[in-house]
């Protein structure tokens, strides 16, 4: 008999950092403007994400289809690009450094849970990009990891440890293959 007891889980362990009411209507704008494949210019997007509470630099690009969870959770630098069907799952602050690129289909996830209580409470953690890193396509990043300045992780890749600057990963686990620089 197992003894994992999701009946017994308590939602009430995270810090959503805002009220619910401001979530409700983020979520509603999100769906419009974020999730949308309708290319609505990044300028806007910005506006929309500041007045939710986000930091965002200048020249930031974000492509249609990007799922972002908790924009007063998102501190992000200039000069970042955020390509199309990106999902930054933040429950936790995600900081994203100058110059970043995060590819298509990344997925920056910040929530998970304790597999070792049976009641599996979050367990969750934030997430940062450095300057100058590259996030590849389809690239996984799980809670409390950092990714250090000009490293670049492989598309399809899985990151659930921090890693070190300069280099280029790969793989599952993403493991270092070469200096970048």
């Amino acid at each position: 008999m197992s003894k994992v007891r999701l009946d017994k889980f308590n939602s009430k362990g995270i810090d959503r950092g805002s009220s619910k009411l401001k979530e409700i209507i983020w979520y509603m704008v999100k769906v419009v403007f974020f999730l949308s494949a309708i290319p609505f210019p990044s300028t806007f997007k910005i506006i929309v994400l500041r007045f939710f509470g986000a930091i965002i630099g200048e020249g930031v690009v974000i492509k249609p289809r990007v799922n972002i969870h908790f924009p007063w959770k998102l501190v992000v630098g200039n000069h970042v690009w955020i390509g199309e069907e990106a999902f930054l799952l933040n429950f936790e602050l995600l900081s994203i450094g100058n110059s970043v690129c995060i590819s298509q289909r990344a997925f920056l996830c910040g929530g998970n849970h304790d597999y070792k209580i049976p009641s599996m409470p979050y367990r969750n953690g934030p997430i940062t990009l450095q300057d100058g890193c590259w996030v590849g396509a389809s690239v996984f990043v799980g809670p409390n990891v950092t990714i250090g300045i000009d490293s670049v992780v492989s598309a399809g890749s899985v990151v659930t440890q921090s890693l070190e600057e300069n280099g280029v990963f790969r793989g599952n686990p993403a493991q270092l293959i070469k200096n970048r620089w």
